[in-house]
């Protein structure tokens, strides 16, 4: 059997290998590594469902000396915590969802597509997937331009608050610009009609101080500008080289659909982690207490039990939708239809307006 934890680049087809994996071992344990590996639909859906698989503890006594904002940002993450700090963190992202605002993304892909263009060829990575996203949701609670730019910029620097391990540049870069980060979102947030009364009602509902839920409330923000560059320069360039391949589109409802089939047929975050806090089964395999498990979604996706013909990109297929990619239960991504409406006003903007074709790989 392969090893199970590769980079998605180090393979010039990751699905190969999970295709494999699918038919012959859904559950695999990894000796090497010492990790079990989940490639199925259902099999994941077991996982991301089981209340005994949380989220693993990243930066444990802080072994990555990260300083007081970064630890602050890290500590109140909705996708890193668990039980009743994963609950509030969770309301909390749902306030901010509920009083985001409508706006032209149009207005903010066009000056993007138009001031990076060099003799009609453009970085689409670079100039849009890795700006628009931040850009979008920065806009839509009225941030100010000059915020925006700092964060648009900064936040590459604070992507690495995800991972387990971090080097110790990037230890660096995110210790010297979170303060100033946080000091803008919460400045910000406080200045918004809904915060203060959103902020005291969960601080009366989780008897916690107001000063507590404002810091969970602004570092889960945080969080969102990390899933929207992370995610959705991801959503934006896969998205686009499917529908490139796809022939033509009638219209705006085609390249949603288009939008959700590549969110299943090649998503931009291929797995996701947990550990097991108790003994259980999943098939006949027995998780044991302290195993780590990789759940492969990018497999589950694939999933030719789940799919009818997995393999294929068909934007008509019924269930398209049920994609693993935002997750399912209580860890599902918030950011679900924020993310697909953003791809597809922009590729719906971008194919109206401009005739597109790709002039190196």
């Amino acid at each position: 059997m392969p090893g199970t934890l590769f980079f998605q680049s180090d393979l010039q087809n990751p699905y190969v290998v999970y295709h494999r994996m699918l038919e012959k071992k859904p559950v695999y344990w990894d000796e090497t590594n010492k990790i079990w590996a989940i490639y199925s639909y259902d099999y994941c859906v077991d996982i991301l469902k089981n209340i005994n698989a949380q989220i693993p503890v990243v930066n444990p006594n802080n072994e990555q000396k990260l300083n007081a904002y970064s630890l602050k940002i890290l500590s109140n993450l909705t996708r890193l915590s668990n039980g009743i700090e994963h609950e509030i963190s969770k309301e909390i992202a749902t306030l901010l969802f509920s009083n985001i605002k409508s706006i032209e993304i149009s207005a903010i892909i066009s000056p993007l597509l138009e001031n990076n263009r060099v003799d009609d060829k453009m970085d689409w990575v670079n100039s849009v997937c890795k700006k628009l996203p931040v850009l979008v949701l920065l806009k839509s609670f009225g941030f100010e331009e000059y915020d925006c730019i700092f964060i648009s910029e900064k936040i590459v620097s604070i992507i690495p608050i995800m991972l387990p391990q971090k080097t110790e540049e990037q230890v660096s870069l995110l210790n010297e610009h979170s303060e100033k980060l946080f000091s803008i979102v919460e400045k910000h947030l406080s200045s918004l009609a809904f915060f203060e009364t959103g902020i005291n009602k969960m601080s009366d509902q989780y008897n916690l101080s107001a000063k507590e839920i404002i810091v969970i409330t602004v570092s889960n923000f945080i969080g969102l500008c990390i899933q929207s560059f992370d995610a959705g320069r991801g959503i934006l360039s896969n998205s686009l080289l499917q529908i490139m391949g796809y022939n033509t589109f009638l219209n705006k409802m085609e390249i949603e659909k288009a939008v959700i089939e590549n969110l299943r047929f090649d998503p931009p975050i291929h797995n996701t982690r947990r550990i097991a806090v108790a003994d259980f089964y999943i098939g006949e395999s027995q998780i044991k207490k302290g195993n780590l498990i990789l759940i492969v979604l990018a497999s589950a996706n694939r999933d030719f039990k789940k799919f009818k013909n997995a393999m294929a990109f068909d934007i008509d297929r019924v269930n398209n939708h049920e994609n693993l990619t935002f997750g399912i239960g209580g860890h599902m991504c918030l950011a679900k239809h924020f993310s697909i409406h953003l791809a597809t006003e922009a590729l719906w903007f971008l194919f109206q307006n401009k005739t597109i074709s790709l002039v190196e790989n």
